[in-house]
């Protein structure tokens, strides 16, 4: 999707937005990293004020995945920083989606790789392991399930249950 804009994709997809296969994320997301656009298969994971889980996805190969993390929308710490983002650039992620916070902004903001958040927040999360992988999850206003497509661009994000061309 690198030249297709989420816009475009809405234009050219009429039909699978009435029927819910493509479905618009509310517009509550910060813009984060240098890749502003990026897309892939989501994998998902659930925590509350918790990173040890976000930090375990990202050590692995991201073979060009979004993860898209459930953090509760918790506005009182940070689930995501700095150095996992740098893992998850290295490691081949397209993307970290986050209902939540991060931190580290600056060296996200340096780092190939497309973050959303809902804000920054310099207070760090909690370290008990806690929380469910690969489940689905209910952010800005949509479902989203490990193995649905995400598209991400300055214009919004979009998810999708089959990979989609215009």
């Amino acid at each position: 999707m690198a030249l297709v804009t989420t816009a475009e994709v809405c234009d050219a997809n009429p039909q699978l937005i009435l029927s819910g296969e493509l479905r618009a994320l509310h517009p509550t997301f910060q813009i984060y990293g240098r890749r502003q656009v990026f897309s892939g298969p989501v994998v998902t994971l659930k925590v509350f004020e918790d990173n040890v889980l976000v930090r375990e996805f990202l050590e692995e190969r991201g073979n060009g995945r979004v993860l898209v993390v459930d953090g509760g929308g918790s506005m009182r710490c940070a689930i995501l920083g700095g150095n996992p983002v740098v893992q998850a650039q290295n490691n081949g992620w397209a993307g970290i989606i986050v209902n939540g916070c991060i931190r580290d902004v600056d060296e996200i903001n340096g780092c190939d790789i497309g973050v959303r958040a809902l804000a920054a927040h310099p207070v760090k999360a909690s370290k008990k392991g806690i929380g469910e992988k690969h489940v689905p999850i209910n952010i800005a206003g949509t479902r989203i399930c490990d193995g649905d497509w995400l598209y991400a661009d300055t214009d919004g994000i979009l998810v999708s249950k089959t990979e989609l061309s215009v």
